[in-house]
């Protein structure tokens, strides 16, 4: 059998709903050429074996939650293309996004790493925002036109298997912020680049109560923690007093236009801010 031109890794726990979406998409791809689809379950204990298993896909099981960065490397493990695509569970890709995927790594030869736009999606009742603040999930957007990127994330992110073989794998003690970004910075330390590639766009989904007020701050806040710790980790992380700071001026913000969803944005800065007395107790510095 022709090995496929792209491997989609998928790693999820416990989110079957959401990935039933995202599987479906992948399933509608306007594609000629071969791709496998490879689900990496790490511990869920919902349905998510017989999601996959509806969808007609592989399914990779790990007994027991090891991690996001665990499940990369064991989909790139299980995979046999030559470029290995990650997604995230929550993501939509239109029939296009696979095609953009091939070309865009055909086309820029000197690249090792890719990833494209993406796009938060609500679905559902969602907070109103004073359009200042940025999008309170995860999204990417470098412009229209493909260009050198100084790092793509995770959720819609190609790699060349040369590069995971020259590079390693990706660091298992690393969770939540930070994983994917640990690896490019070893690609990019070892001479590799990272392209942007513009039409290679996914959706970012948020639906039901995923999308109200109360379950957006609460993920914030645990992304702001990660974020700080990745920061420590890099050595380019701010003082306490300048989080302090940043957290006052999201109050401001809040206040001065009423802005429901700028209480996001404060979250995720009370996490950084948590993390970062945290770290000074532990340290004892400032």
């Amino acid at each position: 059998m022709q090995a496929p031109a792209v491997s989609i890794v998928i790693p999820t726990r416990n989110r079957a709903r959401y990935l039933a979406v995202a599987l479906a998409s992948l399933a509608d791809q306007d594609f000629d050429a071969g791709y496998e689809v490879l689900v990496v379950d790490d511990g869920s204990t919902d349905d998510t074996a017989a999601v996959v298993e509806r969808a007609g896909d592989r399914c990779l099981g790990q007994p027991q939650a090891r991690g996001l960065n665990a499940a990369r490397n064991a989909g790139v493990g299980a995979s046999v293309g030559a470029v290995i695509a990650f997604l995230d569970d929550d993501v939509f890709a239109p029939a296009r996004w696979l095609r953009a995927v091939r070309d865009g790594v055909a086309s820029h030869p000197e690249f090792e790493a890719f990833g494209g736009p993406i796009r938060a999606r609500f679905e559902g009742r969602t907070p109103s925002s004073c359009g200042r603040e940025r999008p309170p999930i995860t999204t990417l957007d470098l412009g229209w036109h493909d260009r050198e990127a100084d790092v793509v994330w995770g959720a819609n992110m190609a790699i060349r298997r040369t590069a995971f073989d020259r590079v390693g794998p990706f660091d298992e003690s690393i969770a939540n912020h930070g994983d994917e970004e640990e690896w490019l910075l070893r690609l990019r330390a070892a001479g590799g680049r990272i392209a942007y590639l513009a039409a290679a766009e996914v959706d970012h989904r948020r639906v039901g109560d995923d999308a109200h007020l109360l379950s957006l701050a609460r993920a914030a806040y645990r992304r702001g923690q990660a974020a700080r710790l990745s920061n420590e980790r890099r050595g380019i992380a701010p003082s306490v007093a300048r989080e302090a700071r940043d957290l006052a001026g999201c109050a401001w913000h809040v206040v001065r236009y009423a802005c429901p969803q700028g209480a996001i944005m404060g979250a995720q800065s009370a996490g950084r801010l948590s993390a970062a007395v945290r770290s000074m107790r532990v340290t004892g510095s400032g």
